[in-house]
């Protein structure tokens, strides 16, 4: 069984995932760590816990979703894993990352690229990938069937969806890969969103004023 541990980061209190099991092998999802504190929080957390870290995955590549990414891969030594559309994003976030008050941002490059045709595994455990673009070009989810949830940035929130006006956003596109892809899961999937509280594919459904569906 997976484990999920939630962390809260940085100025725009973005949600960093540790997803683990009785293995104790772990990834990383989307480190939003910035400052020493909360990168060392999150290195406390794995010490005390005797996790291995196996890999480091991005859903997308806007800078708050970013930030740990250089800490992560060095101080891991584990490979970054994320859509190959988001590569232009991920190189964006240096130049535009001192205006929102990052100015000691690391960057770093993508080690693999991963698509919907693959399957993310550590120890024990997979997840099935699910490309849900819109809010991102190249954005990712990560979803357990056995666990039932889904890791889905900032594609799906509680009473809210993606934003869409940054640079390759699109909320018609956004809007296809929620119905599409996230109503498609089971309406007991748990949702970890990217900010906020996690939720329900079917209260989304049920209560989305941007989403919601007929029953």
């Amino acid at each position: 069984m997976i484990q999920v541990q939630t962390f809260t980061f940085n100025r725009f209190e973005e949600n960093t995932y540790i997803l683990s099991d009785h293995t104790k092998e772990c990834i990383i999802i989307d480190p939003g760590c910035y400052d020493r504190k909360e990168k060392e929080a999150l290195r406390q957390f794995i010490a005390n816990q005797s996790f291995i870290v196996k890999l480091l995955l991005n859903t997308h590549c806007h800078l708050d979703h970013v930030v740990g990414n250089y800490f992560i891969k060095t101080t891991y030594k584990v490979p970054l894993l994320m859509h190959q559309l988001e590569v232009e994003t991920l190189r964006a976030a240096q130049a535009y990352a001192p205006m929102y008050g990052f100015p000691a941002y690391e960057p770093t490059d993508a080690d693999q690229f991963v698509s919907e045709k693959d399957t993310i595994t550590f120890g024990a455990s997979s997840l099935q990938i699910l490309f849900v673009p819109g809010h991102s070009i190249g954005h990712l989810a990560f979803y357990s069937k056995e666990d039932g949830f889904c890791i889905n940035g900032d594609v799906l929130f509680r009473g809210s969806v993606g934003r869409t006006d940054l640079p390759n956003g699109n909320m018609d596109t956004l809007m296809n890969s929620i119905f599409t892809k996230m109503y498609a899961l089971p309406d007991e999937t748990l949702v970890y969103c990217g900010h906020g509280q996690t939720t329900t594919i079917g209260h989304e459904k049920k209560y989305n004023p941007f989403c919601a569906v007929s029953v």
